[in-house]
């Protein structure tokens, strides 16, 4: 049997840490930065944590990561 080919494109959008949960980057913080305030800009920094219930489908993208 083939081996499964991983969808690139989730590859380089998601991560898939220790324990299993995928971590993703928060979009939001390319342009038009001067409207959004310090707190939000400072919260969008930091990498957010897929819920169960979209994982799911992310494990369809990337078959090799879990």
């Amino acid at each position: 049997m083939p081996k499964m080919k991983t969808r690139k494109s989730a590859a380089k959008r998601y991560s898939v840490t220790g324990t299993g949960k995928v971590r993703y980057k928060k979009q939001g913080l390319r342009h038009i930065l001067t409207k959004k305030n310090t707190k939000r800009k400072r919260d969008l920094r930091h990498t957010g944590i897929l819920s169960e219930a979209e994982v799911k489908k992310v494990k369809v993208l990337l078959p090799y990561a879990f």
